[in-house]
């Protein structure tokens, strides 16, 4: 298919090239770079008219405000959970108290929202879901534990899977529910510290959490929670390509300086590395024009996940064994720093297993798409 970018699109991408470069600041917060991107309205381009604070943006300027993001170095978006799959899933399924009162807010980057759904024991098996939630006339109270949870130590609110049907299994009987994380006694964050050293996730306790909103009818969560999963493979895949793209001339570069790439082996798994990203370029544009492919979410999940992982492991080899060195400079107080290589291969060694793992993301095509039957779970 031909998804080309018209003049218009062209003049949006001057547009926000010129905006981006007036604006972007290396050290401002977090917090006021998402007011500062809600103030000029560039929060909530694909939400289409709903007289939110937003702007709205066809597909093609959705994904040249990605690239163009991308391209500016800009910060690591605070909002994205809120802005990119919050709000479509309120959009497609909240009342219209419920879109005046949350949508306003996150398009202003004053309100910073995160996703609580995995837990011990119900990761990929997000149906194994404990966390339970018990009606108390006009709100739910909310127990158990979630994990992996990314931005909980900063979010406002939480949307929160958990269980309002005693005695129910599986994906019945679950309820999405909007839990604020500003309850003291109720919910306790815990940062998870990983082999980069840093904690970008965490786990998240709730004893007792109110929470006064329901999205949905109650007991059909798991339908709101899936139809959430399928914007989370949207228009922001292209912006992480463009990141993939810089940490591949990084790579590159190294090889050149150290002289790797006089390797044929090496110079061949840069090409491939290349060729797999242009690849999967075309493929997320495909998907996004209309294709309507129901194993598109899970391929490109595989497609990314085992590139980025394969690019984490070049990274090292191509510097041999001073990949394994630590800095030149040691200090007390910052004894376990890495380098930019390192950091992607360790960090890249997850990609695999969040956000759906490769055998979850497989099994999906395999029943859901070419019809195969169910792997059994017994034996005998």
């Amino acid at each position: 298919m031909d998804f080309g970018f018209s003049e218009e699109d062209e003049a949006f991408r001057g547009e926000a090239r010129e905006w981006l470069a007036g604006h972007v600041d290396p050290v401002v917060g977090r917090r006021d770079w998402e007011r500062t991107l809600g103030k000029d309205g560039w929060i909530g381009l694909g939400w289409g008219e709903g007289g939110f604070g937003n702007r709205t943006g066809s597909l093609t300027e959705q994904v040249v405000w990605a690239e163009e993001y991308a391209r500016s170095g800009a910060p690591a978006r605070a909002g994205h959970i809120g802005e990119n799959l919050f709000a479509p899933t309120l959009i497609r399924y909240g009342t219209e108290e419920q879109k005046r009162r949350f949508l306003p807010p996150v398009a202003a980057g004053e309100e910073l929202w995160c996703q609580g759904y995995s837990e011990p024991g119900a990761g990929s098996d997000l149906a194994a879901v404990r966390t339970k939630a018990v009606r108390e006339g006009d709100h739910h109270r909310v127990t158990g534990q979630k994990i992996w949870t990314s931005l909980a130590g900063e979010a406002d609110w939480c949307f929160v899977l958990a269980r309002t049907e005693e005695g129910s299994r599986r994906h019945h009987g679950l309820s999405f529910l909007l839990v604020p994380m500003d309850q003291p006694g109720r919910i306790e964050v815990r940062p998870i510290r990983q082999l980069t050293g840093t904690s970008d996730f965490n786990e998240v306790f709730f004893d007792g959490a109110r929470a006064e909103h329901v999205v949905g009818a109650e007991g059909d969560g798991w339908r709101v929670a899936m139809s959430l999963l399928g914007f989370e493979r949207g228009v922001s895949t292209l912006a992480q390509q463009i990141g993939f793209a810089e940490e591949l001339r990084g790579v590159v570069e190294t090889a050149v300086r150290c002289g790797a790439v006089c390797d044929p082996l090496i110079r061949d798994r840069l090409v491939r590395q290349w060729a797999e990203l242009r690849t999967m370029r075309w493929h997320a544009l495909r998907t996004l024009g209309g294709a309507n492919e129901p194993a598109a979410p899970s391929v490109a999940k595989l497609l990314w996940a085992n590139w980025h992982q394969r690019l984490g492991e070049l990274a090292v080899q191509v510097r041999g064994a001073q990949a394994a060195a630590g800095p030149s400079e040691w200090s007390a107080e910052e004894p376990y720093r890495l380098d930019a290589d390192q950091h992607l291969f360790l960090f890249s060694r997850a990609d695999t297993i969040y956000g759906g793992s490769d055998q979850i993301q497989r099994t999906i095509i395999a029943e859901r798409v070419l019809g195969l039957p169910r792997e059994s779970k017994g034996v005998g």
